[in-house]
C-alpha cells in the first residue's frame, strides 16, 4: 500500500491517532484532520518519527467549508484519496431523554451525523471521479442497540449506520466501498471521561456495557480493523457493519 493516501478525521487521539499510525506503517501518506491543532500536529510528528509522511489540517467537521478544505488539501498535496477514515465524533452528557437539552442534542448531531455526512459528500465526489476508494465510518455499539441515558448519541450512531448503507449501495458499482465499524468499550481519553461525566450529571444509568471479553479494547486493536478495511484484503466488503466490541452486543 506504499504511496496510497488516507484522510483520517479525529486524528488527534484515541482510535484516530492509532489508525493514523497503523495506516502510515502500512505505507499510506496521512492527511490528519482534527479540531485540536496541538494534538493533530502531535499525531503528524509521531508519523514522521516512525518514518512516515503526513500533513495536518485543522477542521471543524460540522462546517462544510472546513470539510471542503481538508478534502481539497489532500488532493492538492497528494493528487488522490484512496482511503477515508470518517472517524471524528463526540459523546453526549448523560441524561434521560426528557431532560436532554435541545442544544446538547444539536451538538451531538452536528458532529456525529452532519460531520459524517459532509465527509461522505465531499470525499465520495473525489473517489467517484477516480473510480476507486475505501471509506470507513466510525459508528458504535450504540448504532446497533440503545445506550441508557444517551438518546442523542444512540440516534447519531444509528444515523451513521444508515448513511453507511446508503452510500454503499449508491456506489457499489463505482469502485468505492463504504463500511462502518462499531467499537464497544475502547481505552481512550473519551471513554475515560465517562465516569466523571456521570458523576457530574448526578445520574447513574441502570445498565452499563458488559465487557464480556473482560477488558476494554486498545485503540491499536481497532486500528487493525481499519487497516484491513482500507486494504484490498477486504475487497468484497461494502455496506458491512462490523462490531469490534469484545462480545458486548452478543
Amino acid at each position: 500500500m506504499n504511496g496510497l493516501v488516507a484522510i483520517v478525521t479525529g486524528a488527534g487521539g484515541g482510535i484516530g491517532r492509532a489508525s493514523s499510525l497503523k495506516l502510515s506503517q502500512s505505507g499510506f501518506k496521512i492527511v490528519a484532520v482534527d479540531f485540536n491543532t496541538a494534538t493533530g500536529e502531535e499525531t503528524v510528528n509521531l508519523i514522521s518519527a516512525q518514518g512516515g509522511e503526513g500533513i495536518f489540517i485543522q477542521a471543524d467537521v460540522s462546517k462544510e467549508e472546513d470539510v471542503e478544505r481538508y478534502t481539497r488539501a489532500a488532493v492538492d498535496a497528494y493528487g488522490r484519496i484512496d482511503v477515508f477514515f470518517n472517524n471524528a465524533g463526540i459523546l453526549q452528557k448523560f441524561s434521560l431523554l426528557e431532560d436532554l437539552d435541545v442544544s446538547e442534542f444539536d451538538r451531538i448531531m452536528n458532529v456525529n451525523v452532519r460531520g459524517v455526512f459532509l465527509g461522505l459528500k465531499k470525499v465520495l465526489k473525489v473517489m467517484n471521479a477516480q473510480g476507486f476508494g475505501s471509506i470507513i465510518n466510525t459508528a458504535s455499539t450504540a448504532g446497533i442497540r440503545a445506550e441508557h441515558s444517551m438518546a442523542a448519541y444512540t440516534a447519531s450512531k444509528h444515523a451513521v449506520i444508515g448513511l453507511t448503507k446508503a452510500a454503499a449501495i449508491e456506489y457499489v458499482r463505482k469502485g468505492v466501498r463504504v463500511n462502518a465499524i462499531c467499537p464497544g468499550g475502547v481505552d481512550t481519553a473519551l471513554t475515560q471521561s465517562v465516569p466523571m461525566m456521570m458523576q457530574e450529571s448526578g445520574y447513574m444509568p441502570e445498565e452499563f456495557p458488559n465487557m464480556r471479553i473482560g477488558r476494554f479494547a486498545e485503540p491499536t486493536e481497532i486500528a487493525e480493523i481499519v487497516v484491513f478495511l482500507a486494504s484490498d484484503k477486504s475487497a468484497y466488503l461494502t455496506g458491512s457493519i462490523i462490531a469490534v466490541d469484545g462480545g458486548l452486543t452478543l
